[in-house]
């Protein structure tokens, strides 16, 4: 699978690792924290869970945009990187009486992965030359690495909360987490240092791109496509992200209790189907893309889309034929069903995102475009908390019926552009 890539891949591969560990082992318990430990109402644990996970990716752009025009990726990665650390760190020694210092580590994080976040995915895509059929793939692979970290998260969160009964030591090992991604970094970046745009012969490429690159109406062309699927993919993160909120209060309230698996371990079936699936996905979209037929970015996204909302399908009728009561009387199956199938739909749509951005961004503006994705998903995040509080007020089917209604219309929104989305790729 990684025969024609470039070495740095898996550099950035492990760096982004241990980054999304420190995430989603944080993330696994975030809202049972503030339900749990500071005893908050279901609308204010939606509202600090919302304006959380959007401002955790709206400062991307401005992220993107320092690395583009002072610090460079490199540099910005390794500044987001510490700061992300220290607010991990802060973050464990918060609690009912230091709720002050819950907020101001919620703060530092958000600005460390403002310098993190996008520019890591612009290094993935700079170590391929213009036009290389190998990028889609790449960020599949990329995709992997977020996922391996998320996946061993909620199991570390989990061991963590039993032996220690406090959620504190996963706020902790999230800090180690952010450690690790930087040395990682820092020792191997032989492999990738020629991707950064200050780096010389990242300077040269950067150059070279340019100045064979596109006309003002084709650059015009392009941000018009970039902002259509930003505005896009809004609807799939406000529902997906709900594997934070919503799904892991039906864990907690409506399905049945498990010894082994408990509400914050079903967010590891997520990364743990893009482990098994990635491995399938990648040659099927190889096979395609020899005889011709593999579907563009923008068309992958679309069906990415149909297929997030098949998912919410399944938790429509899971709600309507008893998860609406409460009452933990819900197989898990219902869950790991529907983790399994939007799954499927983010392995369209993300990757292919980030790879879409990467091919048709102009290269002095890379970062402030990937910044752009981020910031639609930030937009994406929030709603998913400010719909999240009304998980109680609504009946859970009427719930699931909104994002599913949604994302079917998403999905159409990007067949009736595609034509133009297309077009905007071409040379890229």
């Amino acid at each position: 699978m990684l025969k024609n890539h470039p070495k740095g891949l898996m550099t950035l591969f492990f760096t982004e690792m241990w980054e999304r560990f420190g995430f989603y082992t944080m993330l696994a318990v975030f809202t049972l924290y503030m339900d749990e430990t500071l005893g908050w109402t279901d609308a204010h644990k939606g509202q600090v869970y919302g304006l959380y996970l959007g401002f955790v990716y709206f400062t991307p752009i401005a992220g993107g945009w320092i690395a583009d025009r002072f610090l460079g990726y490199r540099k910005s990665i390794m500044l987001g990187a510490l700061i992300m650390g220290i607010g991990y760190v802060m973050l464990s020694f918060s609690g009912p009486n230091a709720v002050a210092l819950f907020y101001f580590a919620l703060v530092v994080m958000i600005l460390g992965n403002g310098l993190f976040k996008a520019n890591i995915s612009v290094l993935v895509g700079n170590l391929y030359e213009p036009g290389s059929p190998y990028k889609d793939v790449g960020y599949n692979i990329f995709y992997m690495g977020i996922n391996l970290g998320a996946f061993i998260a909620p199991l570390a969160a989990t061991a963590l909360h039993d032996y220690f009964g406090t959620y504190n030591a996963a706020f902790a090992a999230a800090g180690v987490g952010m450690a690790l991604s930087l040395i990682v970094f820092e020792v191997w970046k032989k492999n990738y240092i020629h991707a950064d745009n200050k780096h010389e012969a990242g300077q040269e490429n950067q150059k070279a791109q340019e100045v064979s690159n596109i006309t003002p109406e084709q650059e015009k062309e392009r941000l018009v496509a970039l902002g259509i699927i930003f505005s896009i993919v809004i609807f799939f993160w406000m529902s997906f992200h709900q594997n934070g909120f919503a799904l892991t209060l039906f864990a907690q309230r409506s399905t049945v209790l498990l010894d082994w698996l408990k509400p914050e371990t079903y967010a590891t079936f997520n990364p743990l189907f893009i482990l098994i699936l990635t491995p399938v996905i990648v040659p099927f979209f190889n096979w395609l893309r020899k005889r011709g037929k593999e579907p563009s970015s923008p068309a992958k996204i679309g069906i990415g889309m149909f297929i997030s909302g098949l998912a919410m399908v399944i938790m429509i009728i899971a709600s309507s034929l008893g998860g609406n009561a409460d009452a933990n009387n819900m197989s898990p199956g219902w869950l790991i069903s529907s983790y399994f199938v939007v799954t499927i739909g983010e392995l369209f749509l993300s990757p292919m995102g980030l790879s879409f951005v990467s091919k048709v961004a102009p290269a002095r503006m890379r970062g402030l475009m990937m910044g752009g994705w981020f910031g639609a998903t930030a937009i994406g995040n929030y709603l998913s908390g400010f719909i999240g509080g009304f998980y109680n007020t609504l009946s859970h089917t009427m719930f699931f019926t909104i994002l599913t209604v949604l994302l079917f219309l998403s999905a159409i929104m990007v067949r009736i552009v595609l034509n133009k989305l297309k077009h905007a790729t071409q040379g890229a």
